[in-house]
């Protein structure tokens, strides 16, 4: 006993004022935009954090000391109480149309940069890569309900077209100038597939620009004019009442902007690892794409590394590699169930990898004229249009998965990855810029596992 309280009774008190603190923590807040950023951390250290020292990682080791930029950085996004950073490398040696480029890449995984860098220079030497758009068409929809006469409406659509276009003349004005604008409007009905449902189906084109601001204030118009125009048809009548506008939202699926990448070479000049025969590699790698092509389990990891080198490229470049991402895999799955984005083949003795993806990229607009690494990014690829941009970052994708599946069918991808992995691990086991030298060459002739790289480590210390 202890006073008044048993043991028993002093823990269910603990429990009962940390569940009382818990609950406390969790009750929402009202105005948190409208705090200071200052009092946005104090709040967070305080009621969501354990560690003393949050507000010094998130204030004194992130935030930039230029204030001006550290503003700019606050304005990106709402809410922000820090920046967030990731590496910002460079894969060189890229030989694209006969152009050499050094590739930008903002990416947080060990060996992707090295293994871009590792492709580039193995085809700089074969020709390079080669690329070409196929098309620069943007998507847009405005979804809508209509429960009248089907083919009053494709009278009325026939009539109010023209109507449409002339209606977002305002907001196309300055795109047309640049050679873009809006391309086509159809009507779709969808009432196959839910009774009541019509869309305008949109195509655009919209430059250098990615679009997605240009197309929503097209459709939003377009919306507007629908509604209106349709309460004024005469042979629609009061039917012209029912058409309810659902959303109009740019599409991230973009099949008809599409770029291709590709590499070839005589099967002769495949010499990866100099123990497997050149004719044997390239079997192997054209083995483990058609594996890629048929058994989702397989392309889904398959097309994770080509996104490691897209993704990479598209960051470091300012564009939304979330619309990138979804795009591409919704083309992967086109032809009715999910295959490998890259292809390999072999005819008449060449061998060719080539890799076919929709890609709606911009160079101006968004971040591009604000975010500085932005800018120095697009400055280092020697500033693209939009359409070169694309042809790189399929570059980058084709390269990335390249040298991933060549690794695979030979050496196996796990020692050369771990072994860029040696420095994180290191990092984590509090390593001295001593011990990482030491363990780096004693990894040169060892397996770099994690229990390995710990027991190692274990031993260097404690011999």
């Amino acid at each position: 006993m202890c006073g008044r309280y048993s043991r028993m009774h002093l823990i269910a008190l603990i429990i009962i004022f940390s569940l009382r603190n818990h609950l406390a923590m969790t009750e929402p807040i009202e105005g948190f935009s409208k705090l200071s950023k200052q009092q946005k951390i104090d709040w967070i250290t305080e009621n969501f954090t354990h560690n003393a020292h949050a507000s010094k990682t998130l204030i004194k080791r992130y935030w930039n000391t230029d204030s001006i930029l550290q503003q700019l950085h606050d304005e990106f996004i709402e809410n922000t109480i820090t920046n967030y950073y990731l590496p910002f490398g460079i894969a060189p040696n890229f030989l694209i149309n006969d152009r050499l480029y050094a590739i930008p890449m903002a990416i947080e995984e060990s060996s992707v940069v090295a293994a871009a860098s590792r492709a580039a220079k193995f085809w700089f030497g074969r020709g390079g890569f080669k690329a070409k758009v196929l098309g620069t068409e943007k998507i847009g929809q405005v979804h809508f309900m209509f429960a009248g006469d089907g083919h009053k409406l494709r009278a009325f659509f026939n009539h109010v077209k023209p109507i449409l276009i002339e209606d977002a003349a305002p907001i196309t004005k300055k795109m047309k100038a640049r050679g873009g604008g809006i391309t086509h409007i159809e009507l779709r009905d969808k009432t196959a597939q839910l009774p009541n449902y019509y869309q305008l189906h949109c195509t655009f084109e919209t430059k250098d620009a990615m679009g997605a601001n240009f197309i929503n204030s097209c459709l939003e118009q377009f919306a507007r004019t629908l509604k209106g125009e349709a309460q004024r048809f005469e042979d629609l009548g009061d039917e012209g009442k029912n058409i309810e506008v659902v959303m109009s939202i740019l599409s991230n699926y973009v099949p008809n902007c599409l770029v291709r990448a590709e590499v070839s070479c005589p099967v002769e000049e495949l010499k990866i690892d100099g123990a497997t025969a050149p004719e044997e590699i390239a079997h192997k790698i054209v083995r483990a794409v058609n594996i890629a092509e048929i058994e989702p389990h397989r392309a889904v990891t398959h097309n994770k590394g080509i996104m490691n080198g897209i993704d990479a490229v598209v960051l470091a470049t300012g564009n939304d590699f979330r619309a990138v991402e979804a795009g591409i895999h919704a083309y992967a799955c086109k032809g009715g169930h999910y295959t490998s984005l890259t292809h390999a083949e072999i005819v008449n003795g060449i061998f060719t990898f080539s890799i076919e993806i929709p890609l709606a990229l911009g160079t101006v607009g968004g971040l591009t004229n604000l975010h500085p690494l932005v800018k120095l990014a697009l400055e280092i690829l020697g500033n693209p249009s939009a359409p070169e941009l694309m042809q790189i970052v399929a570059v980058a994708g084709l390269a990335q998965n390249f040298a991933a599946v060549s690794s695979l069918v030979t050496t196996g991808i796990q020692e050369g990855h771990m072994k860029m992995h040696l420095l994180n691990i290191l990092n984590q086991l509090g390593a001295t810029e001593q011990e990482k030298k030491e363990m780096i060459q004693h990894f040169k002739k060892h397996t770099a596992t994690h229990n390995a790289v710990v027991e190692a480590f274990e031993q260097l210390r404690n011999p």
